[in-house]
């Protein structure tokens, strides 16, 4: 029998002489059940948006990006090279794409825009529609070269698809000389017509315009096959699958998954999950200071029953023992309690969206992902917390 831990678990239950220390420490357990519960909730609906935004992104993303291995923002399409990787078996769909930043006017407004050029296999794909918010999901009005707008860049412009005006877009020629009396006549022009309005995430929306390929590849002046990357999608696209055909191909050319097209989000939402994890850490640290107060309560209320075990042959390091576990016993449960508390909530709302979200969105509920690596590093910081603070009050006060 484990001595300090079985008189730990009897002071735990028993009633105390003095009534604040029972309040106290429920007070404590309370406390760690509730920031427990907040950890696991929190992080899940946080993983819930990262989701969100990732799916909002595999849309808009391949799941390869073939770019230029040197570096250079755009460079000649390998025939060679794309007959093969249509004819892997792992390959649903190969797609070319040429991508730069241009001079945008419409009507009296103008602004620098983000535009790309799309081959047209892209007006096949029936998942990027659900993100076309007015307007149809197309390219080409007959014979005349269409554009879908980013929403937030087609609000700072006033583009509407029911208006007749069209949009310019201005890059600059490559072969002509530059007039500083009419800059103007030195740039390619192209104009199209705004024919669906799309949102897909917030950069994307402030910037982006897809235009057809032979737009954009007229408008930057493109000699032969001249592409910013070459779009891959796989049919088992899970990180496995990706980095086997990324070893694949290594030697022939660079490809860039998801993660690595999108590097600077990618690194923010982790960094920001982990603020997250340690400011709520930081709450649950705050909290557990009640159980200092508690246990430095229940020491002066046994140092009788100290005394006596001591004169029964127990060693000082021994009865401090049951106070540290007395402390970390208190902790562990509201951690149980809060464990079970978090991880039902956020089940029942990944799974019936029990809290609404408020205005137009995405998605009508809060989006929760539980994730079993969260509920591990919430249970292991709490645990850590616990102990910490149970060493500090039982050292202070039978050293």
């Amino acid at each position: 029998m484990n001595v300090p831990l079985f008189i730990a678990g009897r002071y735990l239950f028993a009633r105390k002489s003095h009534n604040v220390i029972n309040v106290i420490s429920a007070i404590s357990a309370v406390g760690m059940a509730i920031g427990t519960a907040a950890l696991v909730l929190i992080l899940s609906v946080y993983n819930g948006f990262d989701n969100l935004v990732e799916q909002n992104m595999g849309d808009m993303s391949p799941d390869l990006l073939l770019v230029a291995g040197d570096g250079s923002a755009r460079f000649q399409a390998d025939s060679a090279l794309v007959d093969r990787l249509l004819d892997d078996g792992r390959v649903t769909s190969v797609r070319y794409m040429l991508e730069d930043n241009v001079f945008l006017t419409y009507g009296e407004k103008q602004c620098l825009a983000r535009a790309r050029g799309v081959d047209e296999s892209f007006e096949q794909s029936e998942v990027f529609v659900k993100h076309i918010i007015e307007g149809t999901f197309r390219l080409h009005k007959g014979d005349v070269p269409a554009a879908l707008v980013g929403s937030t860049l087609a609000r700072k412009m006033g583009i509407h698809t029911r208006f007749v005006d069209p949009m310019l877009l201005y890059y600059p020629d490559r072969e002509a000389r530059i007039s500083a009396s009419n800059p103007m006549a030195s740039t390619r022009s192209a104009r199209v017509f705004p024919a669906g309005i799309m949102s897909i995430s917030s950069d994307v929306d402030a910037e982006l315009i897809i235009v057809p390929l032979h737009v954009m590849r007229s408008l930057m002046g493109s000699r032969g096959e001249e592409v910013s990357g070459i779009e891959i999608m796989l049919a088992d696209n899970s990180k496995r699958a990706v980095r086997r055909f990324q070893k694949d191909y290594s030697s022939d050319c660079k490809l860039l998954d998801r993660y690595q097209q999108h590097p600077t989000l990618f690194k923010m939402m982790r960094y920001e999950k982990l603020a997250v994890f340690l400011i709520l850490l930081f709450v649950v640290m705050i909290v557990a200071l009640n159980i200092y107060g508690s246990l430095s309560m229940l020491i002066i209320e046994k140092a009788d029953d100290a005394a006596t075990l001591q004169a029964m042959g127990a060693t000082e390091s021994m009865t401090r023992r049951i106070f540290v576990l007395e402390g970390w016993l208190i902790s562990l449960l509201g951690m149980a309690i809060g464990v079970v508390a978090g991880v039902g909530l956020a089940l029942l709302q990944q799974h019936f969206g029990l809290v609404k979200m408020p205005g137009n969105f995405l998605v009508d509920a809060y989006p929760v992902v539980l994730k079993l690596q969260d509920v591990v590093f919430t249970v292991l910081g709490v645990s850590a917390i616990g102990l910490t603070v149970s060493l500090l009050s039982s050292g202070k006060k039978t050293a």
